[in-house]
């Protein structure tokens, strides 16, 4: 049971400081106007479509944010909803990692420690053949 309050801690920490977070410090960029500030400088999306549509990342990145919150939410409550939820966006995010560089290191870091500790307390000792 402790592996999946950890697990579901970091996805707290993902869905609410790096999703959500990082979408609402760019909000006022776009209300100054992204003209006056070279947001590609400090971004450097491997596809170039994420970013030319920076707007279109910030609503994605809410979402998924959302999403893993309520992930997290249901693994601490040890609801089965939220394990579900929790392996599912752990296993988009290494997929989607490798095209969201620089940010990705750090999704990668945060969603593959969470899906190991909930595989670790789902599946405890148990053998493949027994």
């Amino acid at each position: 049971m402790k592996k999946y309050k950890i697990a579901s801690i970091l996805m707290l920490i993902h869905g609410a400081f790096m999703e959500i977070g990082g979408c609402l410090c760019l909000i006022p960029i776009f209300i100054i106007g992204s003209d006056k500030f070279d947001i590609n400088q400090y971004f450097s999306f491997i596809v170039p479509y994420f970013r030319d549509n920076m707007n279109l990342m910030l609503i994605m990145g809410a979402i998924y944010g959302i999403v893993r919150i309520i992930g997290a939410v249901g693994l601490w409550k040890n609801k089965m909803w939220g394990l579900i939820l929790s392996v599912i966006n752990c296993v988009i995010t290494m997929t989607l990692m490798m095209f969201m560089l620089p940010a990705g290191i750090i999704d990668g870091i945060l969603a593959c420690s969470a899906l190991i500790l909930i595989l670790l307390q789902y599946f405890k000792d148990k053998k493949i053949i027994e």
